[in-house]
């Protein structure tokens, strides 16, 4: 997960971006995603 600080937002992602190269295989996994929301809601507060 990546966290981009100086912004005048709360701006997280995933590690892996958009993890193209394997998309539509059945091999990807939201975990990433979800820590990542997860973490900028925490900030938010």
């Amino acid at each position: 997960m990546n966290v981009t600080l100086g912004l005048p937002l709360v701006r997280t992602s995933p590690d892996h971006g958009t993890a193209f190269d394997i998309a539509g295989s059945g091999r990807a996994s939201a975990a990433s995603l979800l820590e990542a929301i997860r973490v900028a809601r925490q900030l938010c507060e």
